[in-house]
């Protein structure tokens, strides 16, 4: 639709008891106007507004008002009243008036929402037409409904249109890659393979490539002259890889054979010990209880000589809170107050429960117990009473080598509650994070783009991949192409970083140094430089020796992932995660790996294996899983949503839906 046609006629609906009463308090409208404005391509006007409480009747008067009359308006959208609470009804209300239901806008609002918070799937959406308009319910918080309005909005002028009554054959002249044009929205399919070569940030950080063409060799490789030698300059550069193609699984062997062994330290038990494994058994240094303690409320007993309590009435002379104080012996005769986990008085043996007792008479100031009858004759020794080390005896082993002490478990409490002052872990190992190119710039600088410069994508998606699994992080930056610089900078970093995390600058441009830099500046060995797998084709893993600060001789792992984002993304899970995870003592390592049941087609690469992005949910006791979509290397968007990488095999055609897949699981598994 070009800017000269008549605009579409956009309308909002608030359903909410507190803004029809104080329409002040009102955030939405503002906020989703300006969506329109922003995005919407000069083609909305929204002419009119509404607020109405969270009523059935009321929404669908409002509703029919706007879709019934001679001149209906081309889309509603609705924010409010879509949760689990009794008073939300905006569904109820509106499912009754639409005529087609529209699942696919539903879905795309929920797997955008779906991508910010596991909570968006407590909404409940409704999409579809009533006679020629589009309704649409978004959310009741401002934040939600934008986020649900920005996920649909380029595509809804074409329904608009075709609601309207539109002929569908001019509409889709040119086919889908016009639609899209004209909407301003890709579906990120490359037209040929996505040449995981290549060195890209968000769209295409490459030295003199295009990025999205595959690359189409007229030579084989050993008729090409080899040369490692960056000083030679272009003209002897390698014309392939020296590095020979490695299975997936090969490269993963490499890097449990050669990334660095954790080291041990000395750790204090404080609430800074999460996530740490441990490097030797923990044994009690404490009895836990270190007392006899009551287990219920009630009172303590002294069992007579002749091994039989009597019941009847006795005086209360002691009384036993759960509280550091002295107690004073208890006799025959005699019973003492007592509360859970009090201490037992000296000489007492058993507790009778507060159920099992009257109260006979009380001091003259009515404000304590004088005399007690107990109703019951068959008290045992022993019962009621939590004896010493019941729960752990000194020197007990509480916790193994090996065993995580993670932060939503009680590792923590068990190893406070026997006094441990100080545990052996394995330390984690501090990660380093550069980006490399002199065309990469901060994602958030202001200034807008020049030719050939491209935001950093990367390192902030790397630096919460790696923080999210609770390792710290040193940002090191944006290195330039230049070898003495990436130099200077690697050696730096290696004075403070375990691991080193490098993207871009591992293809077969003039100007990608990493490898020659490692191997011929820093002494490093190359462990391997290729992999066969999509994406993440040139994948680099290094060890560098280095001198540490108490003059010891010790290897240090450097990764080099491709600078496509979804390369350098997939290539963390399958290969640095197990890196980390060795060095941590975390076992087993990397993500986890799971069986799961294809909820749809999807298609296989014919020349090499590929780590296909998908959404996984458990449904009915099992795992369902379903693709982002289009896979390009750079199209970092593929991640949005994702919690999974299906291992796909290579081969033509498609896995059918239904089949079953291998998946590494990358987070928490949806419903």
């Amino acid at each position: 639709m070009s800017t000269a046609s008549p605009k579409l006629r956009a309308v909002i609906l608030i359903v909410s008891e507190t803004v029809s009463n104080d329409p002040s308090a009102d955030k939405c409208i503002p906020i989703l106007k300006e969506t329109f404005k922003a995005l919407g391509n000069d083609q909305w006007d929204v002419s009119e507004t509404e607020v109405v409480p969270d009523s059935v009747l009321a929404i669908q008067k409002t509703i029919r008002r706007w879709t019934d009359g001679a001149e209906p308006v081309n889309l509603i959208v609705t924010s409010g009243g879509t949760g689990f609470a009794t008073k939300d009804v905006t569904p109820e209300a509106i499912t009754p008036l639409i005529d087609r239901h529209a699942p696919g806008l539903v879905h795309g609002m929920l797997t955008t929402s779906y991508a910010v918070t596991p909570f968006a799937l407590m909404a409940r959406p409704v999409a579809g037409t009533r006679k020629q308009t589009i309704i649409l319910t978004l959310p009741g918080s401002p934040k939600g409904a934008k986020e649900n309005l920005e996920a649909v909005l380029k595509l809804l002028p074409h329904a608009c249109q075709q609601a309207a009554g539109a002929e569908s054959r001019p509409l889709h002249v040119g086919g889908v890659k016009k639609l899209e044009k004209e909407a301003g929205v890709s579906s990120g399919i490359a037209t040929a393979s996505s040449g995981c070569g290549h060195h890209h940030h968000g769209h295409g950080h490459s030295h003199g490539h295009g990025g999205h063409a595959a690359p189409k060799a007229h030579t084989k490789p050993e008729e090409r002259p080899q040369s490692n030698d960056p000083s030679e300059g272009p003209t002897r550069r390698y014309r392939s890889s020296p590095y020979p193609m490695l299975a997936v699984d090969d490269a993963l062997n490499l890097i449990a054979e050669h990334t660095p062994a954790p080291i041990v330290e000395k750790a204090p038990v404080d609430l800074k010990l999460g996530g740490s494994v441990l490097a030797e058994d923990v044994k009690a240094t404490e009895s836990v209880p270190a007392f006899r303690a009551s287990i219920v409320d009630g009172y303590a007993v002294k069992i007579p000589t002749s091994g039989k309590f009597e019941k009847g009435v006795y005086p209360v002379t002691i009384v036993s809170h759960a509280q550091p104080g002295e107690v004073k012996e208890l006799k025959e005769g005699e019973i003492a107050r007592i509360t859970t986990g009090a201490p037992l008085p000296p000489g007492a043996d058993a507790v009778v429960m507060v159920e099992d007792t009257a109260l006979k008479s009380q001091t003259e100031d009515g404000q304590e117990e004088k005399e007690v009858e107990i109703l019951t004759d068959e008290v045992q020794a022993g019962e009621n009473v939590r004896e010493v080390g019941s729960d752990v005896k000194e020197g007990d082993t509480i916790m193994k080598k090996g065993e995580g002490i993670s932060v939503v478990g009680g590792e923590f409490g068990l190893l406070a509650s026997v006094g441990s002052k100080e545990v052996s872990v394995y330390r984690k190992p501090v990660v380093g994070i550069l980006s490399t190119g002199d065309e990469i710039i901060p994602h958030d600088r202001e200034a807008s783009l020049r030719l050939g410069e491209v935001r950093d994508t990367n390192r902030p998606t790397l630096i919460t991949a790696v923080k999210s699994h609770g390792f710290e992080v040193i940002d090191l930056g944006i290195a330039s192409d230049k070898p003495g610089t990436l130099e200077q900078t690697l050696r730096t970093a290696l004075r403070t970083c375990d691991l080193i995390i490098t993207s871009g600058g591992v293809s077969m441009g003039e100007l990608d140094l990493l490898k020659p830099t490692i191997e011929r500046s820093l002494g490093g060995t190359i462990h391997f430089g290729r992999v066969n797998m999509k994406p993440g084709k040139p994948t680099t893993f290094a060890t560098i020796p280095f001198k540490s600060n108490t003059g010891d001789r010790v290897d240090k792992a450097i990764f080099s992932l491709p600078g496509n984002p979804a390369s350098a993304v997939v290539c963390f899970h399958l290969f640095v995660l197990p890196a980390l995870h060795k060095q941590a003592g975390v076992a087993p390592v990397g993500c986890p790996r799971v069986k799961v049941v294809l909820d749809a087609d999807v298609g296989m690469d014919k020349g090499r294996p590929e780590y296909h992005r998908a959404v996984v949910v458990a449904r009915e006791g099992m795992l369902y899983a379903v693709s982002t979509g289009a896979q390009r290397s750079s199209r970092i968007g593929s991640f949005k949503g994702a919690n999974a990488l299906l291992c796909m095999p290579m081969g033509q055609g498609q896995l059918k839906k239904g089949e079953s897949v291998e998946a590494l699981l990358m987070g928490q598994i949806g419903t």
